[in-house]
């Protein structure tokens, strides 16, 4: 490349101004070469487009967009009862939900309704948890899914308002409360572990 010479244009101006002055310095033409094919790589290297939050992997919704509306949990005086009402995802993934938890009760299950092998409904613990999917609902009711209080440590009076706290599968969690009240209904079997009996009497605290 001659003196009078310029440095193409599609090259950046700092490439550029580097360009003429190895031109202006005289070296050889081998060395000169190599020069300028380092500052193209270089340059190539410099445009590559930084990470955007488009590139990323998308963050993992968290417990924290869950709301409960309109939740109720059966009042009872001992054993075991089950909250209900809608659970509502206001982000833009789902959230799965592996477990909860409660001050009035030793344990909690979910819980959902099926077949046993005799063809007649019964309760157990759901395994996989509870998906909430984006955007959407997903509903906790008496003969479907629930959250279900294994061993209460005391009475749940009618107008108590009981904090539960559920978590997700990334470990974020969120309080919600559901209200206590009196329901007849709800008297489904239970099929599992050591609490291998019904809804009724003490075995769901009259759920």
């Amino acid at each position: 490349m001659r003196a009078t010479e310029r440095a193409p244009a599609f090259l950046s101006t700092d490439f550029q101004e580097m360009t003429m002055s190895v031109i202006r310095t005289g070296l050889p033409h081998r060395l000169a070469a190599a020069v300028l094919t380092l500052g193209v790589a270089v340059g190539a290297a410099g445009c590559g487009s930084s990470p955007t939050a488009a590139d990323t992997p998308a963050k993992r919704a968290s417990a924290s967009s869950l709301v409960l509306i309109d939740g109720w949990v059966k009042a009872a005086d001992e054993g075991m009862t089950a909250a209900f009402g809608k659970l509502v995802n206001s982000s833009g993934r789902d959230v799965h939900i592996v477990s909860a938890t409660s001050p009035v009760t030793r344990s909690m299950e979910l819980h959902e309704m099926a077949h046993a092998d005799g063809g007649q409904m019964v309760m157990r613990e759901k395994k996989d948890g509870l998906v909430v999917s984006a955007g959407g609902e997903h509903r906790l009711e008496p003969g479907g899914d629930h959250l279900m209080f294994m061993e209460l440590t005391g009475p749940v009076r009618p107008g108590q308002d009981v904090p539960i706290t559920l978590t997700a599968e990334d470990g974020s969690s969120v309080e919600v409360t559901a209200v206590a009240r009196s329901y007849t209904g709800a008297n489904e079997d239970y099929q599992g572990g050591d609490h291998d009996h019904d809804h009724d009497g003490h075995g769901h605290g009259g759920h």
